[in-house]
């Protein structure tokens, strides 16, 4: 194993634990990948996040040919998606945050209820349609979703934000999780919800271009 692989995997478990510890996931749910050569690493299938270490980290190319020996996380091909649809970024966060996904079973996007939305890189965090965890139609409805935002909610699910690198990814994952907790506390009170108007949000996602949310790795 070459030191960039094994520095990135052992990313990728650190990104699973704090994951775990911002209580953004449940046990062996959700998966984290980054791109690496003509691929990506991502965690394997079934293996509990404090139990990794980086030699279960599975390396999946882009042809969908897998690491012998090895078994990569069910949604292994929406993770190649996003890398596909999305050459910004280099990280694949995936959870099933109980507040994002509360909002995921309403099949609601989160819209512009405050301006941090606007760190998806788009004016509302949208939700695609549902379909069988591991399949290429989900697959196909996240290319649709992550082609217009960072941030995306699956419905019945949860989420996938994706970034310039790891850091960035679980960071509008927490975002993302704080947005759907604040949007399901304004629909408890009502259901027609103030937000932003797309002149604002426009605004202020030309700020985001040079707000200070680089994160180095």
């Amino acid at each position: 194993m070459d030191l960039l692989r094994k520095e990135l995997s052992q990313k990728i478990i650190e990104t699973c634990l704090e994951m775990t510890r911002l209580g953004l996931n449940q046990g062996t749910a959700g998966n984290v990948s980054v791109r690496y050569n003509d691929g990506m690493l991502i965690t394997p299938t079934g293996i509990q996040y404090e139990k990794l270490t980086p030699e279960h980290i599975v390396y999946v190319s882009n042809e969908h040919e897998f690491e012998e020996g090895k078994i990569p996380s069910s949604e292994w091909l929406f993770h190649l998606t996003c890398y596909e649809t999305r050459t910004d970024c280099d990280a694949v966060v995936h959870n099933h945050a109980i507040n994002s996904a509360a909002v995921s079973i309403l099949n609601k996007p989160i819209p512009a209820i405050h301006y941090m939305v606007a760190a998806s890189g788009a004016n509302e965090i949208p939700c695609v349609p549902y379909a069988t965890f591991g399949g290429a139609k989900l697959a196909d409805y996240v290319k649709e979703g992550i082609a217009k935002s960072k941030s995306i909610l699956l419905q019945h699910h949860g989420m996938i934000t994706c970034g310039e690198n790891l850091d960035k990814a679980l960071w509008l994952a927490h975002e993302t999780e704080v947005l759907a907790e604040l949007y399901l506390k304004t629909l408890a009170i009502q259901t027609d919800i103030p937000t932003l108007s797309n002149e604002e949000m426009d605004v202020v996602l030309g700020k985001f271009s040079t707000y200070g949310l680089r994160v180095e790795h």
